[in-house]
């Protein structure tokens, strides 16, 4: 599908999730009592964890993951013959008795997006039912409504994280339409059936309704993967071996939510409640360009990937920053030329000391633009170089945030965090470049980027990689040429012998 059809549908679908997000807990507010909801909060709060633990470990190396020919062939380690097809007949490749594969070797693991797709859905499923299933049956023993919530969720988890899966299969495959149709469908089954539920309903009620409302989305899922994934081999072990990107990006978010909870936290403990509100305020109402930034980071590598030359992925990212940044600061004015009595409607009496607020977010978020763009091409280009850059300066970030409350209050604390998000930013970018220049100088071979082995750690990218040696003196840039063995070596010329 074309590319600008991906991105909005990908655009769209975020914003889907997280209107059912919303909807599902004003629901669950206005069907239970204040300690009912009070008790589903934490419970959603828990399952929010644990679909970005899985997210992280699971779907943003999924996203990575492309073939490395036509149709996935080449990426799948299929063909040995050259780019052209030299040295291949119409029964396939001519393959040198030397270089055929021993038999009795271990079969290589599978490769190309499909098959990833294929395994990560078998991981997710062993996964959230073991983890679900422990959690219900010991939690089922245990007195409170908060223990009877998490035995739901752990009851429900297989059938919502599986569906989460499965959003970023179709990301992998393109097809990110087939998304915003499953997650427009949960939308339209989740806010019905908790509106349906009576008045005061226990918290573990409405977590089994919201888990079942699930199941539709999911089965459609299942449909429509189905036939994209016909005759795929996966190996689910794959998420368990050395090197998966998975761990990286599980560190990165729990670096990031650690960091964000631990600013609030501090905040709190040297500051007034209220500057707390006020600044949580702010960051609510940039709500819509959060959604863009998680489907940018989420989504937006299969779309990267279609680009076949390095001055074009640093083209369009830096478009992406533009058109980000511009956003951001479109969607400052209007907040900012708001009238105080909609502002009030919105947030209450919090309006008037987030207002004070608003220019300072606003540059924030256009940081954060500059740099979920800069992250983005890391991500195509050489995912494992984010993580250091993201534990330093999230926690940097916190740092500027209470220097900034310390010399100039709750605006300093915002122009603190504006300041982070725009030193964070500056590093990826600087990182960014490095990186362009390394691949660059290692020419077309080391062009195209770490996204064909980004989900394995093993070599999908390359036509050769796992493959046999190019035949018909067809030679791949950037492929490692088969070694003789000993008997086929032109055996050395020594002092009083003929040569050969």
């Amino acid at each position: 599908m074309r590319a600008r059809w991906a991105i909005a549908s990908s655009v769209a679908d975020q914003g889907v999730a997280a209107l059912t997000n919303i909807a599902v807990l004003v629901v669950a507010a206005r069907e239970s009592s204040a300690e009912g909801f009070a008790v589903f909060s934490l419970v959603y709060m828990t399952f929010t964890v644990v679909l970005g633990v899985q997210s992280s470990f699971v779907g943003q190396a999924l996203v990575l993951e492309r073939d490395g020919g036509k149709n996935g062939r080449a990426g799948a380690g299929g063909s040995g013959a050259g780019p052209d097809g030299a040295g291949a007949t119409q029964d396939g490749p001519v393959i040198p008795s030397w270089a055929e594969p021993d038999p009795d070797a271990p079969r290589p693991p599978p490769t190309g997006v499909a098959s990833a797709c294929r395994s990560a859905v078998t991981f997710s499923a062993l996964s959230s039912t073991a983890v679900g299933g422990t959690a219900a049956l010991l939690l089922a023993l245990v007195p409170g409504e908060l223990a009877h919530g998490l035995a739901m969720l752990g009851v429900v988890l297989p059938v919502v994280l599986l569906h989460d899966v499965l959003r970023y299969c179709f990301a992998a495959l393109r097809l990110p339409h087939h998304a915003l149709l499953a997650d427009l469908l949960r939308l339209v089954v989740a806010v019905p059936a908790l509106v349906l539920q009576p008045d005061g309903s226990s918290p573990a009620r409405l977590i089994a309704v919201w888990g079942a409302s699930a199941l539709p989305a999911l089965l459609l899922c299942l449909a429509l993967a189905g036939y994209r994934l016909r005759g795929a081999r996966g190996d689910w072990r794959r998420y368990l071996r050395r090197g998966h990107l998975g761990r990286r990006f599980v560190v990165e978010f729990a670096v990031g939510n650690g960091a964000t909870q631990l600013s609030v936290i501090g905040l709190g403990l040297v500051a007034s409640q209220l500057a707390v509100g006020a600044l949580r305020g702010a960051t609510t109402l940039y709500g819509p360009m959060n959604v863009l930034y998680n489907s940018a980071t989420s989504f937006g590598p299969p779309v990267m990937n279609r680009i076949p030359n390095l001055r074009g992925k640093l083209r369009s990212a830096a478009a992406l920053a533009v058109l980000l940044a511009g956003t951001a600061a479109a969607w400052t004015t209007v907040l900012v030329l708001l009238p105080d009595s909609a502002g009030r409607e919105l947030l209450g009496d919090t309006w008037a000391s987030t207002s004070s607020l608003l220019p300072a977010t606003g540059s924030q978020y256009a940081g954060i633009a500059l740099g979920t763009s800069a992250l983005l091409t890391l991500r195509v280009l050489r995912p494992e170089s984010t993580l250091p850059i993201q534990v330093v300066f999230s926690l940097l970030s916190v740092g500027c945030m209470l220097t900034g409350y310390a010399a100039g209050g709750v605006l300093g604390a915002a122009w603190g965090l504006c300041a982070g998000s725009a030193l964070k930013a500056a590093a990826l970018w600087l990182r960014v470049a490095a990186v362009s220049r390394s691949l660059a100088a290692t020419g077309p071979g080391g062009a195209g980027g770490s996204g064909g082995t980004a989900g394995s750690g093993g070599g999908a990218g390359s036509a050769h990689a796992g493959g046999h040696a190019p035949v018909g003196g067809t030679v791949t840039p950037g492929a490692v040429p088969a070694a003789r063995p000993r008997s086929h070596r032109k055996p050395r010329s020594r002092p009083g012998r003929l040569r050969w």
